[in-house]
């Protein structure tokens, strides 16, 4: 029988970028939050005989109902469960289909999550786990985005992305994703971000400027002080390779625990706004995409309706906003498609939501 997994996409609900490294990647400091919406991944395995296991290579056959999701190596599925394989020393006939609704190179982490429902669902056929340390790395060599995937909820990364630690859940809150049809090019984002410390650095003398690692770092406590580290995470997200290495912390007032929708007063997410939390990215794309800043704009809302807060999930191009309440979502919605764009109603995902309900039927 195939497994199907479901393959929740993530937001960024902050992103800060340092410089670049030796290797080509730039450091983070980035809190990533799983949503309700995602694809679906099926993973089918023809087991070899016992004939077979020593003589018969691995194959992979990879479908899609997506054109622009390539079917072949290039994919993060494909490269997963190619790894995989390898790792386990197993020969295997493996049939992967993607299920694709949420969009490609939008900024939500689709491809990557699909890599991470891939796993998970070739573990499943073959009923082995590859174990925490080597899940990690496997995940983190297909690409930056995929580890969070194997924890779910709200997640610190740091490094390049791929060094994750748990944070404790935000209350289940409304979303609305707003999907622009414009195409946001992330080594062009990157470029014009070198750019931009340049410039600064050069009007401060070189003292300063955004992209400085000890930032980054600052950045990254001021997250886990407002969330605090989940304690529990490695059971919650099945033992899936985490990195602690972030002192836990409890939020102002004493309680680790996460806070009820309906008490705004301690809802985590405002003291979170209240840092200054922001996708660095906006300074560079929104210039070069003025229609994204408008949506922005749209999702904010007036103060009646607000959004709690709106931003561009990684380089773009999709945009979201986070509401109080179903209703002003819905108002968000609304106004978003009213100028043309298409925009999705759907909910923060805590992580034991993401793993209760991985599988579908």
């Amino acid at each position: 029988m195939p497994t199907h997994v479901r393959s929740h996409c993530k937001i960024n609900l902050g992103l800060h970028i340092g410089p670049p490294r030796a290797d080509g990647f730039h450091a983070l400091s980035t809190l990533y939050q799983t949503l309700g919406l995602y694809d679906v991944v099926t993973v089918e395995v023809r087991k070899p005989t016992s004939q077979e296991r020593y003589v018969t290579r691995p194959t992979i056959l990879l479908t899609t109902n997506h054109p622009q999701v390539p079917t072949d190596s290039r994919n993060t599925a494909w490269k997963m469960v190619e790894r995989a394989l390898a790792h386990a020393g197993v020969s295997a006939e493996v049939e992967i289909h993607i299920q694709k609704d949420l969009p490609v190179q939008g900024g939500m982490g689709a491809g990557s999550a699909n890599a991470a429902a891939a796993l998970i669902g070739l573990e499943r056929e073959l009923n082995l786990s590859l174990g925490s340390p080597d899940r990690l790395r496997i995940a983190a060599e297909v690409g930056s985005d995929v580890p969070l995937f194997l924890v779910g909820g709200a997640v610190l990364g740091r490094n390049r992305g791929e060094v994750v630690t748990p944070m404790n859940d935000l209350p289940p809150t409304s979303c609305v994703v707003a999907i622009p049809n414009v195409g946001v090019s992330t080594p062009r984002a990157f470029q014009e971000w070198d750019g931009l410390c340049a410039a600064q650095a050069n009007q401060s003398n070189g003292l300063t400027h955004p992209g400085q690692p000890d930032r980054l770092e600052q950045l990254s406590h001021v997250y886990a002080s407002v969330l605090g580290v989940c304690p529990t995470a490695e059971r919650a997200s099945e033992s899936s390779g985490i990195v602690h290495d972030l002192a836990p912390r409890r939020h102002q007032g004493g309680s680790s625990e996460p806070t009820s929708s309906n008490d705004l007063a301690g809802n985590p997410l405002l003291e979170l706004v209240r840092t200054g939390i922001e996708n660095d990215f906006e300074q560079v794309v929104f210039p070069q995409y003025p229609l994204l800043r408008e949506i922005k704009h749209l999702l904010m809302g007036s103060s009646e309706n607000a959004a709690l807060y709106a931003a561009l999930s990684g380089s773009g191009s999709a945009l979201f906003g986070l509401y109080r309440n179903e209703e002003d979502a819905k108002a968000a919605q609304q106004r978003v498609q009213a100028s043309g764009c298409k925009a999705l109603l759907t909910e923060t995902l805590p992580r034991s939501e993401y793993w209760r309900t991985m599988f579908a039927e």
